[in-house]
């Protein structure tokens, strides 16, 4: 029996496939998702494709498909528009059908022709890797055949079913239902784990969302972003150049009274600043919801509870029509609730109000800061000072 040119032992199979797949979740977040999905980092026409090529060949994926489908979900997380949101479509159907998920929203012209900008457009894209992405695949099978026998069958499956678990069932799934979260995006995006390294990084997804176009996703000293480290190997060889990152956050001593550096600071920051005020007003809101559960015990039994976190860290627009009845419904109980709730949503009115001027903003900034300290809530006085202090 033929047994490939590499006569491997079992073990020497498992790494053969733990590198093999390596190097495929290596061109997913470094090629397909920071450089043309997001714009990250630019890269020298050699690697970006060898990048092509080996997305070819480990996983049929065509790079246009892979940025639109993704750029969207950006641009409509967790609505009923977002193409893979486990907040609309449930965990299991993203977990275990990602991939399915995925394709179906890759067949939408419209979603290809909106979202798909920028991409690889060449003869090659056109004629190889775009229209025959099967071959690819079967050329992979009979590589894998020739090099390993038939063990190489065995690992071939696990090239084709990696990506597809991982990144459209993992991060698509479980990285907007379970993980912890530095910043309070106006989505469920967590962080999976700190040590990004079996996902390349991607497992870092709150902080990916908060800085969408960061060519770097570790945030805290404790995280580990291994796409990155691939990302500082090829700049130190002149094979990238990274064009941006997450900006860094600095302090000063807190003004009588924000200024434009301030708000210049409150709105680049503006994910660490919700992040800060839900956890300054976190023990507030438990506070009145165990005042609110012993003068209303049907609280816990309508579900009005289990609506804190969505309280602490969504906008109103991202809930559906049944949670923002809830959500009236509980927050008609209680001023506090009330208060806390509107000057929320007014403080991330700032950075969505475009067409606005700085010194319109700005006031409205100070008016916020004015209103909060004279509140008569200790949280949000406490939480005006510290967003004073952000320079």
């Amino acid at each position: 029996m033929f047994l490939g040119v590499f006569d491997l032992p079992w073990w020497g199979a498992v790494a053969v496939a733990l590198g093999l797949t390596h190097v495929t979740i290596a061109a997913v977040t470094i090629f397909l998702h920071r450089h043309q999905a997001h714009r990250a980092l630019e890269m020298h026409p050699v690697v970006s494709h060898f990048f092509r090529f080996w997305l070819w060949l480990t996983t049929g994926m065509v790079t246009k498909e892979w940025a639109a489908v993704h750029r969207k979900h950006h641009a409509h997380c967790e609505t009923p528009a977002d193409p893979h949101s486990p907040q609309v479509l449930g965990i299991r159907k993203v977990l275990w059908q990602g991939a399915e998920v995925y394709r179906r929203e890759a067949r939408n012209p419209e979603t290809l022709e909106k979202y798909g900008h920028g991409t690889p457009d060449d003869w090659l894209e056109r004629h190889v890797y775009g229209k025959h992405t099967v071959v690819g695949i079967g050329l992979m099978l009979t590589i894998d055949l020739v090099l390993f026998g038939p063990i190489g069958l065995s690992i071939w499956g696990v090239q084709m079913l990696w990506i597809p678990l991982t990144a459209a069932g993992v991060i698509n799934g479980i990285g907007h239902y379970w993980g912890y979260r530095n910043f309070s995006c106006n989505d469920a995006s967590t962080n999976i784990v700190p040590w990004g390294i079996l996902i390349g990084g991607e497992e870092l997804h709150n902080n990916h969302h908060a800085y969408g176009t960061s060519a770097k996703l570790s945030s805290k000293w404790y995280e580990f972003d291994i796409g990155w480290l691939y990302i500082r190997i090829l700049s130190v060889l002149h094979l990238a150049t990274v064009k941006k990152v997450a900006p860094k956050i600095r302090w000063t001593a807190a003004k009588p009274v924000v200024d434009l550096a301030t708000l210049h600071a409150v709105i680049t920051h503006r994910y660490d600043v919700m992040t800060k005020f839900a956890r300054s007003v976190k023990k507030t809101y438990r506070d009145e919801l165990e005042k609110l559960a012993a003068r209303l015990p049907d609280l816990h039994d309508k579900g009005l509870k289990g609506l804190m976190p969505k309280l602490l860290h969504l906008e109103a627009k991202t809930l559906a029509e049944a949670e923002k009845t809830k959500l009236l419904e509980l927050i008609g109980h209680s001023s506090v609730l009330q208060t806390v709730y509107t000057m929320r949503q007014e403080l991330t009115a700032l950075w969505e109000r475009s067409s606005a001027s700085k010194e319109q903003l700005l006031k409205q900034l100070q008016d916020w800061c004015l209103r909060a300290e004279g509140s008569g809530i200790d949280a949000l006085r406490d939480f005006s000072r510290k967003l004073r202090c952000y320079a």
